[in-house]
């Protein structure tokens, strides 16, 4: 016995459900379900490995960037461990064009044109220009990496937003070095052979990089990103049994 459903009426209940999924809104993936090792990411550390192997990155610099992320992952576990995913999204929404703006602005300013400074430093053969803005460049590249590594769900909030400070806060000492370094050349000079255009284009570029990065850390990072991640952290049930 059927019930009064017959072959037909199954039919019929199959192809609504099929009517009512189809209806129904697409699923959007989590952003938190991004990979670690992004194809930005992967740049990143190409940048990082191809200076370290040319010499022109110091020892401490190096150090730095090694110790840094093993006490990222000591911090995750001890201090900021991850807790609900829903309280783990990005503090700012992924379609905010502004901020997008902004970021895109600052890989021009601080990543681009001083990869291309350096690779026309070596053609020109300005060694102290090379010298001065590989430091930066490096830390950047070294900081984007890990800031994709931070991006994954084994990681909170407060993790994500103190790898940029950590790391801005410490460029910022490399950039002063680049801008005297700009500054005190001399064309002419033994220790300046490059060109009139070069001498002020490391000039502009150092100081852009200078103002950018000091409002990214005072004016964005310490009083906007930083509390907002660490407001949204503490504000989880989770952290309130915790404490």
């Amino acid at each position: 016995m059927s019930g009064g459903v017959g072959p037909s009426d199954n039919i019929v209940l199959r192809q609504e459900t099929k009517h009512k999924q189809s209806e129904q809104p697409p699923i959007k993936k989590s952003p938190l379900r991004r990979g670690i090792l992004s194809f930005q990411q992967l740049n990143a550390l190409a940048l990082v490995v191809v200076l370290s192997a040319s010499g022109m990155v110091a020892m401490e610099d190096l150090i730095f960037v090694v110790l840094s992320f093993f006490y990222m992952f000591f911090l995750s576990k001890v201090a900021f461990p991850t807790l609900s995913p829903s309280h783990n999204k990005p503090v700012f929404d992924d379609d905010n064009h502004l901020l997008s703006l902004y970021c895109f602005l600052g890989a021009v300013v601080g990543l681009f044109l001083p990869v291309a400074y350096i690779f026309e430093g070596i053609l020109e053969g300005d060694k102290e220009g090379i010298k001065a803005a590989t430091p930066h460049v490096f830390l950047l590249g070294s900081q984007l990496f890990l800031e994709g590594v931070a991006f994954s769900d084994r990681f909170s909030l407060p993790m994500r937003a103190l790898v940029p400070v950590v790391y801005n806060s410490t460029r910022i000492f490399t950039v002063m070095e680049w801008v005297k370094s700009e500054i005190s050349k001399v064309e002419g000079s033994g220790s300046f052979r490059g060109s009139h255009r070069r001498l002020i284009m490391g000039r502009v570029l150092a100081i852009a990089n200078m103002v950018y990065w000091s409002f990214n850390l005072l004016g964005f990072l310490l009083p906007v990103y930083l509390p907002r991640a660490f407001k949204r952290y503490y504000s989880d049930p989770k952290m309130s049994k915790i404490n």
